[in-house]
């Protein structure tokens, strides 16, 4: 078993140090909130640090699951980053959502170790479950020894190519959610304007070509007008910004993107910074009403 760190303990961090432990691995924890690293450790065992350096040092593997770049950063960069601490030979592995720009800057200053971008999807039931999705990118040698131990949350994990190709792959997946998302929004609320019976209507669709996973595991609560589980409305702007950024860098154009950016603003506006991005279908009823 593999002496390792974990760096944020967020909604998703939180269960995935957890699983780690659950694994029989020896973790040291640090979260910037040091009453949520001492619950953690009261529920789990293991040990939190008062610094990133200090929980990474001695460590094999350290990973994180922050915020946006200015939190990688933070726990990274500087006399109480994670780097200072890295031993020769080491592996960081990032599970943030951030942009590719910031992986390849971290790969590059990881001297003497190795740095993988690896975020993942499946959101905070994923996480709490462990099976969550997640794309790498960085070199094959410290991917194949760290798989493994990423294997202790995830269901799949795959190599995407170099420095940043793992950050990019997280990219393609918020385009495609974003729009499966406004799809689905479009069409529940259709159907119940048409006076249809929304349930027949999805047990019906989600057997052919319409099935997605947001149809199956959000549909019902898009139908009870209930939006406080999953994947916050901030956040994926926060998402979006990155895909829109890096679009307007490699010349991909995202039309549809920009578009439900605004609809997620809308909705923002609507006081629903907390409220899952499912919730795009009280923009669509607030609009009909």
């Amino acid at each position: 078993m593999a002496k390792l760190a974990f760096l944020g303990l967020g909604v998703m961090g939180y269960p995935m140090a957890g699983h780690l432990v659950a694994k029989g691995h020896e973790v040291c924890v640090y979260n910037r909130t040091t009453a949520k690293a001492e619950k953690w450790v009261a529920q789990h065992g293991g040990s939190f640090a008062t610094t990133p350096a200090k929980a990474a040092k001695g460590c094999e593997i350290v990973f994180a699951c922050v915020g946006n770049d200015a939190d990688l950063r933070s726990v990274t960069l500087g006399a109480d980053g994670a780097f200072a601490a890295m031993q020769s030979g080491s592996i960081f592995v990032d599970h943030t959502t951030a942009s590719a720009n910031i992986a390849r800057e971290l790969y590059a200053a990881a001297v003497g170790f190795d740095f993988i971008d690896a975020p993942v999807s499946g959101g905070e039931l994923g996480a709490q479950n462990g099976v969550l999705t997640v794309m790498c990118g960085g070199d094959t040698a410290p991917y194949d020894r760290a798989e493994p131990v990423i294997a202790a949350f995830a269901k799949s994990c795959k190599l995407m190519g170099d420095s940043g190709a793992g950050q990019l792959t997280k990219m393609v997946n918020q385009i495609c959610i974003a729009g499966l998302m406004q799809g689905l929004s479009e069409g529940l609320n259709f159907a119940d304007k048409a006076g249809l019976d929304v349930e027949r209507v999805v047990e019906v669709i989600s057997k052919g070509a319409a099935g997605s996973w947001q149809m199956e595991n959000r549909y019902k609560t898009m139908i009870a007008d209930e939006f406080d589980l999953g994947f916050a409305v901030d956040w994926m702007r926060k998402d979006l910004a990155i895909c829109l950024e890096e679009a307007n860098g490699n010349g991909a154009s995202l039309p549809g993107t920009a578009q439900i950016d605004q609809y997620y603003k809308d909705v923002q506006n609507m006081g629903g910074n907390r409220w899952d991005t499912s919730s795009l279908i009280r923009r669509l009823r607030k609009l009909d009403s």
